[in-house]
C-alpha cells in the first residue's frame, strides 16, 4: 500500500482503469494526486498555417484557457470514474512535456509511486515517438507501474 501516488489523466480508458488501480493501491487514509499535463500553445504557428504572421496576445489567451478547460473536463471525468472515498484527492493542471513534466511533479510531491496507463490518447503519436509511460518508467525516482 502506498501513502501518496500521482496518477496521470489524460482522458482514455487506460488512464481511468490506472486511476482505478491507484485507488485500490493507495493506503487508507492516502492521497492521490491527479495530474493533467497541457501542452503550452507554442504550437501557435501551426495555427496560422505557418505564415508567420503575428498571433495577438488575445489569442494566445483564449487558447491558454481552453486548455485549461479541457483540463478541468478530464480531472472531473477520472475523479467520476473510481471509488475514492477515504482518499485525499488533489488535482495538478501542469503544461509542457507531458512526460518531463509528470516526472517533474512527482519529484516535487515526493510521491511514492506513479501509475498510469501504458497508452494514452495519442496511440499513434507514442508508437512513433515513444510513449510518455515508457519515458516516465526510465526517468522518475519512484515506483512507476504502468497498467494495460
Amino acid at each position: 500500500m502506498y501513502q501518496s501516488i500521482l496518477v496521470p489523466v489524460d482522458g482514455s480508458t487506460h488512464a481511468e482503469k490506472a486511476l482505478k488501480v491507484a485507488a485500490q493501491l493507495a493506503s487508507r487514509p492516502g492521497k492521490l494526486y491527479l495530474i493533467n499535463v497541457q501542452q503550452p500553445p507554442d504550437d501557435i504557428g501551426l495555427l496560422v498555417g505557418g505564415s508567420g504572421m503575428p498571433v495577438s496576445d488575445e489569442v494566445i489567451q483564449k487558447l491558454v484557457e481552453e486548455r485549461e478547460e479541457e483540463a478541468r473536463r478530464v480531472l472531473d471525468k477520472a475523479r467520476a470514474t473510481a471509488a475514492l472515498e477515504g482518499l485525499e484527492v488533489e488535482e495538478v493542471i501542469a503544461k509542457g512535456r507531458p512526460a518531463e513534466a509528470i516526472v517533474a511533479e512527482a519529484q516535487a510531491l515526493k510521491v511514492e509511486a506513479i501509475v498510469m496507463g501504458s497508452r494514452g490518447m495519442s496511440d499513434l503519436k507514442g508508437m512513433v515517438i515513444g510513449s510518455v509511460s515508457h519515458r516516465v518508467g526510465h526517468t522518475a525516482h519512484c515506483t512507476v507501474i504502468t497498467v494495460n
